[in-house]
């Protein structure tokens, strides 16, 4: 029988995409299903046939609900799987929001090319439709009160999922067959997260695969009275125009939520309207607040938020469209968090040529997303088959990842009960990943690698 065998079919090379299988005799388990999100040359990878048959696979182990870890499911279903999605709970319904919503963007965008004639393709169709989701929404399996889940196939294979402290119901998981053990970080958060409790400690594993989102960098320290947020609403506010805040619909927004809860408490920022401009960004607070996750959520947090006095909630595409021209200054919250699609965009598409409005980046912004090109300073922006000029002022801010950093990475490897045989860093940018790895061969006495798309690895 073969040794069982780890290969990278995704984040390898780049910070989205995540797909690893896990192989071990006749067992075939695919942990992530990531949709690619960024540059060109990744995102064609998600029309590509998928990288494993997927009729030969017996299940998916999800670690988190963002779409670059879960949003290739509906394809991966419509091209033949036909087995379980093992998630957490918090997973699950996070997951059949944040689908559903993505096979919605995509079929509304592919009919919106196809009457504005801006796409390259006759017809323009979408990677998957909303019937495709609701298929991958019903092979979704929530874990019960066991955190470990068998994995049936010809050898089998046991799956624990251990939180992570990224989004609720965020996991490391941890795959045992055929007499080892692979550690899959996911996305791990940060000690001090000011929504979720804090992660657990890391299982013992004798391979390692870790994220290097920020691997090359420390946060800044947080400043609890996020005084360069509240500078920049002050400064937008006195000239007549609009804070417009890209945030990803699930944990950014209640992030920047309670920040501006916090703010207008305070007296640091006016009393304007602060609207929720995504229909998942809604669902997903509907979620957060659910009693069934009571354990996961700060209960402060929940009823701090429920103390802003001017959120309101733009439901319809007709409301939506109305804060283009709100006639009064306001914070417009609004996916997706990189600016790569929702209806963020066409905020952006009538805001940003105004120069008394300000975008203000909440987070990280991949490589060839708008947001990453607004944070670098362009000028114009494409949109919808046209440039937009960037006229309006935009502002990063710097303390609301929810993502570990370096340090905080190379703690949590740090905290394993014995150190591991191999440490395979992904899901990162190729600097990143490489600074982390270094970091790790200083730190730890085991074998690093940063590998390469489509590389198979055997496990310890």
């Amino acid at each position: 029988m073969a040794a069982p065998a780890l290969t990278f079919l995704g984040a390898a090379g780049t910070v989205t995409g995540s797909k690893f299988l896990v192989e071990s005799g006749g067992t075939r388990l695919l942990v992530d299903c990531g949709l690619y999100q960024g540059e060109r040359r990744w995102r064609a990878l998600n029309w590509e046939a998928p990288p494993v048959d997927p009729a030969t696979l017996d299940a998916v182990a999800l670690t988190h609900a963002h779409l670059d870890h879960c949003g290739y499911l509906p394809a991966l279903v419509r091209a033949g799987f036909t087995g379980p999605v093992h998630a957490t709970a918090g997973t699950a319904a996070l997951a059949a929001v944040i689908l559903r919503d993505s096979a919605h963007l995509q079929e509304e965008e592919a009919e919106g090319a196809r009457r504005g004639g801006w796409s390259r393709h006759d017809p323009p169709l979408p990677l998957y439709t909303v019937a495709d989701a609701d298929a991958a929404v019903a092979a979704l399996r929530p874990l019960g009160e066991d955190p470990a889940v068998r994995v049936d196939g010809a050898t089998g294979a046991t799956v624990t999922f251990v939180p992570a402290g990224h989004i609720l119901g965020a996991s490391s998981v941890l795959v045992e067959t055929g007499g080892r053990s692979v550690l899959f970080s996911g996305d791990l958060g940060r000690p001090d997260h000011p929504v979720l409790r804090p992660r657990a400690r890391p299982p013992a594993a004798r391979t390692v695969v870790v994220e290097s989102t920020y691997g090359d960098r420390a946060h800044p320290e947080v400043d609890p009275e996020h005084r360069v947020m509240a500078d920049a609403i002050r400064r937008t506010v006195r000239r007549g125009g609009s804070v417009v805040v890209p945030a990803f619909a699930v944990d950014r927004t209640e992030v920047v939520l309670l920040a501006i809860a916090d703010l207008v408490e305070s007296g640091a920022i006016p009393d304007v309207p602060v609207w929720v401009d995504s229909p998942m960004a809604l669902a997903a607070l509907d979620i957060y607040a659910d009693p069934a996750h009571a354990d996961e959520v700060r209960p402060e947090a929940l009823s701090r938020l429920r103390r802003l006095p001017g959120l309101r909630t733009a439901h319809t595409a007709e409301e939506s469209i109305r804060l283009n021209t709100p006639g009064t200054p306001c914070i417009i919250v609004s996916a997706s968090g990189m600016a790569t699609g929702g209806r963020v965009v066409h905020h952006l598409r009538y805001l940003l040529p105004q120069a008394r409005n300000t975008v203000l980046l909440t987070g990280y912004q991949a490589v060839g997303t708008r947001g990453r090109d607004l944070q670098e300073g362009a000028r114009e922006l494409k949109m919808a088959g046209r440039y937009v000029p960037v006229r309006a002022e935009v502002v990063t801010l710097d303390d609301f990842s929810v993502h570990a950093d370096a340090d905080e990475l190379l703690a949590w490897l740090g905290e394993l009960p014995e150190p591991p045989e191999s440490v395979h860093v992904v899901h990162g940018e190729p600097a990143a990943a490489r600074a982390l790895a270094d970091g790790i061969r200083e730190r730890f006495d085991c074998a690093v690698s940063v590998p390469r798309y489509g590389e198979r690895v055997l496990l310890d």
